[in-house]
């Protein structure tokens, strides 16, 4: 089974306003191969920039990104899960997945789609999913695009939590079976319990690291007990530097 690569961040500095400090001075931070890295922080503290940095898409700063020492704009398109599904509304769920990777197959397409769960849903469109099955179509679109690294942008938001508990289940299973390296942006402390092996809490402006914890127990084996502990040692953590 193959894994995910290393990921190398040195952000020397990127600024959006000159008149502003800068978002990010000085920022390094490494992800080893097949790990599952939260980035937890505030909004506008410049997780989801650091994504874009990541996966190649913003390369106007100062320093380097390396994906297994490849420059971030170079290598393989990662795949991205962002804020809300964007599916095309006028392709099925097995056409918005090819449309993003044309060499995928009719049969890989709806392999994927059976992954997620959603066997059987290969041609429905859009608007004859519900807002969950659009994000488990987004999902699989995600790997189709690189099973090896993912970046995760607020997947979750404006679901109910018991669909997020669902979603959630199907990404530790995939994560479980194909051992990418995944970056999970968000702000709930709960998801970082829930996915990551590691999180990382930031703040500040030039951003910063403030916390960086990494867990024994792997997220899909932890208690309902062990995961409000990490949950709220997290939530401890970005209130400390609030306060």
């Amino acid at each position: 089974m193959s894994t995910g690569p290393r990921l190398q961040i040195e952000v020397d500095g990127k600024q959006f306003d000159p008149a502003a400090a800068p978002l990010f001075d000085g920022f390094r931070l490494t992800v080893e191969p097949s790990s599952v890295v939260a980035l937890v922080g505030p909004s506008g503290v410049g997780k989801s920039t650091l994504l874009r940095m990541v996966g190649g898409i913003d390369q106007t700063f100062a320093g380097t990104v390396l994906v297994d020492d490849v420059p971030a704009a170079s290598a393989p398109p990662a795949g991205f899960v962002f804020q809300d599904a964007r599916l095309l509304p006028w392709l099925t769920a097995s056409d918005n997945i090819r449309a993003v990777r044309p060499e995928t197959t009719e049969a890989e397409a709806a392999a994927l789609l059976m992954r997620v769960g959603l066997a059987g849903f290969e041609h429905y469109y859009p608007h004859e999913l519900s807002g969950g099955m659009q994000r488990r179509v987004a999902l699989a679109r995600a790997f189709s695009v690189n099973p090896r690294l993912l970046l995760l942008d607020e997947p979750f938001v404006s679901l109910d939590r018991t669909l997020v508990a669902e979603m959630e289940q199907v990404l530790l299973t995939l994560i479980d079976t194909s051992q990418p390296t995944a970056l999970l942006v968000t702000h709930l402390p709960e998801d970082a319990a829930a996915l990551a092996d590691r999180a990382v809490v930031l703040a500040g402006r030039p951003v910063r690291v403030v916390a960086d914890y990494r867990f024994e127990t792997s997220p899909g084996h932890r208690s309902r007990v062990e995961r409000e502990h990490i949950a709220n040692q997290i939530a401890a953590a970005a209130t400390g530097v609030a306060a």
